[in-house]
C-alpha cells in the first residue's frame, strides 16, 4: 500500500515542479494545465524513486513481516526472498567512470519499477478522466473538504487507478499460489456442510484405500 500510494504523490508533485518551470507543451485537452515537460519530468523522477523507495521500505521489518493477528507489538520473521539483497552487476554499457561496478538490489526493486512505470504512464489518465467528468458537468471539484485542493475523490482519482493495478499485480506476480494441506482444510471446513465433509471423508478413504 505504501509504495503504490507514495509513488503517484511522487508523481503528482515532480509533474506540478516539471511543468512549473518547464512547461511549454500542452499535454492534453481535457487537462490545460498539463503539460508534455512535466508528464515526462514525472514520469523519469517516478520510476527512479521506486527503485530507490523500494530498497529503503524493504528493509524495515515491520513492512515486510506479514502480521497474522491484530496485535501491535514490533515484528520479527525470515525475511522474505523478495526482501532478500542479492548481488547485480552493472551491464557494460555503463560509463567507466561510474564508480559501482555491482551493487546489492532487493528483488523487490525489479517488481517496483514497473509500478512506477504504471503511476507514471498510466495512472496520470485517471486523473485526466476526472478532469473531463468536471469539465464536461461544468464543475471546478468533486467537493471542498481540503481547502484548495476539491474533495477525497479530487485528490484520490490516480490513487484509485493505481490501487486496483497494484492489486492485480501483487496477486498476479508478487503472492505466491501455493496449496497447502492447511489451506484445503480451512476451504473444506467454510464452505462445506457437515454431509459434506463426511462423503468427502469417505471419498478420501476409498481413494487411499485403492491407491
Amino acid at each position: 500500500f505504501l509504495l503504490p500510494a507514495s509513488l503517484i504523490i511522487i508523481n503528482d508533485i515532480f509533474a506540478y515542479i516539471f511543468g512549473f518551470f518547464f512547461g511549454r507543451t500542452p499535454l492534453i485537452k481535457l487537462s490545460p494545465k498539463k503539460t508534455w515537460e512535466g508528464f515526462i519530468g514525472a514520469s523519469v523522477t517516478t520510476i527512479i524513486s521506486a527503485f530507490v523507495l523500494a530498497n529503503v521500505l524493504g528493509r524495515f521489518p515491520w513492512l515486510t513481516c506479514p502480521r497474522q493477528d491484530l496485535s501491535t507489538g514490533w515484528l520479527q520473521c525470515d525475511a522474505d526472498p523478495l526482501f532478500k539483497p542479492e548481488p547485480f552487476t552493472l551491464p557494460a554499457w555503463i560509463p567507466g567512470w561510474f564508480p559501482w561496478k555491482e551493487m546489492e538490489v532487493l528483488p523487490v526493486q525489479w517488481h517496483a519499477l514497473c509500478l512506477g512505470l504504471f503511476a507514471s504512464i498510466i495512472a496520470p489518465f485517471g486523473g485526466f478522466f476526472a478532469s473531463g467528468f468536471k469539465r464536461a458537468f461544468k464543475i471546478k471539484d468533486f467537493g471542498d473538504s481540503i481547502p484548495g485542493h476539491g474533495g477525497i475523490t479530487d485528490r484520490m482519482d490516480c490513487q484509485m487507478v493505481m490501487a486496483v493495478f497494484a492489486y492485480i499485480y501483487l496477486q498476479s506476480f508478487i503472492v505466491s499460489q501455493s496449496v497447502s494441506v492447511d489451506k484445503i482444510l480451512d476451504q473444506i471446513l467454510t464452505n462445506l456442510s457437515f454431509e459434506e465433509q463426511q462423503a468427502l471423508f469417505t471419498r478420501l478413504g476409498q481413494m487411499i484405500g485403492n491407491s
